[in-house]
């Protein structure tokens, strides 16, 4: 399909540079077989139905940004994927200035060696001495903040506690899986007694989930590969519980895409552990999943193409228009939606 079919025009004003307070005040979008609403995240009890189950992502931001010199030359560093316990993929600012066997110090005792450039334009790390790398970004790193806010404010020490969410638990992601920083224990506890379950599983975003889309046509579009996993005692509690009638509400797209890369073309949930980059456009027969909890996306990103294939774009269009003339936040901070397709056949 033309990327040019998921653009659109989004002000400046409707980008959220802080999250709501409390969390779960946060506007929500609802829509459904019955139409359209305006609702709020606190509606959220009384927007599902008994015997649905929530799907979080428990991993757990780390400080993957980094700031260094290679001699004279200041060199941007954002971690996104592990290779190996000493070993990242970073994607490189002032990336003209490194080469292959490059020392970059980034202060603090942390020093790292270039190794090989990927096709991404990115450059394998290779960390120095024998602390773990978990320590070795807690001295040196920030938190990774998307370059949508980044552009406009430098992270501050509220983001280390508001870019995290209550569910984070496996370090490992270098941004944050945002639908489920509107969760509270008070919206949780009310979900519970209503009867709407929860379950979790790890998927550590990429800094790939912000590259734009540059290709013309989505076909021609390679999306990075993010580590996840699914243990068998969630597969089978995921499959029992659509058998039994309910749903399987995904919460944020990293939730859905790694229930999608488990999940059979005969729509049973498999226990999964390894690495994804399964795409999402319009066409795809959705397997594992019954609904979405996410937040509003950039224009032309891959992410509003997987809401589009859920919910059709001619809706997510309009959707879409009445966020934006209604005034809803947008992108991390911003204001959520709740995705209910008509179950398929």
């Amino acid at each position: 399909m033309n990327v040019d079919l998921f653009d659109f025009t989004l002000p400046n004003d409707n980008i959220a540079l802080r999250p709501a307070a409390p969390r779960d005040s946060a506007r929500m979008l609802v829509l459904d077989d019955a139409g359209t609403h305006d609702r709020v995240v606190t509606d959220l009890p009384a927007s599902l139905r008994a015997g649905d189950v929530l799907v979080f992502n428990d991993t757990r931001v780390i400080p993957a940004q980094l700031e260094g010199t290679r001699g004279e030359a200041r060199i941007g560093a954002t971690l996104h994927k592990r290779e190996g316990p000493r070993r990242w993929r970073a994607f490189i600012r002032n990336a003209k200035r490194l080469r292959d066997g490059d020392t970059i110090d980034f202060g603090h005792g942390v020093t790292a060696t270039a190794g090989d450039r990927g096709d991404d334009g990115s450059f394998l790390l290779d960390f120095a001495g024998d602390e773990p790398v978990e320590l070795l970004l807690e001295r040196a790193g920030r938190m990774p903040l998307p370059p949508y806010i980044a552009a406009k404010r430098p992270a501050d020490a509220r983001d280390a506690d508001d870019y995290q969410t209550m569910f984070a638990n496996e370090p490992g992601a270098v941004a944050a899986p945002t639908a489920a920083l509107h969760f509270t224990p008070d919206l949780l506890a009310a979900l519970g007694a209503a009867g709407i379950g929860h379950a979790t599983l790890t998927l550590h975003v990429g800094a790939g989930t912000f590259l734009p889309v540059k290709a013309d046509d989505t076909q021609d579009h390679r999306m990075h590969a993010e580590w996840g996993r699914i243990d068998a005692a969630t597969a089978d509690r995921l499959n029992a519980v659509r058998a039994a009638g309910g749903r399987v509400i995904a919460v944020g797209t990293t939730s859905l895409r790694l229930i999608e890369s488990a999940a059979g073309d005969d729509d049973v949930i498999r226990p999964f552990d390894g690495d994804t980059a399964i795409f999402i456009t319009p066409g795809y027969r959705f397997k594992g999943i019954d609904g979405l909890i996410t937040n509003f996306h950039l224009p032309r990103s891959t992410l509003f193409m997987l809401v589009s294939a859920l919910m059709g774009l001619e809706r997510m269009q309009a959707a879409y228009a009445h966020a934006i003339a209604s005034g809803y936040r947008f992108y991390s901070y911003g204001d959520a939606s709740l995705l209910l397709p008509e179950r398929q056949g």
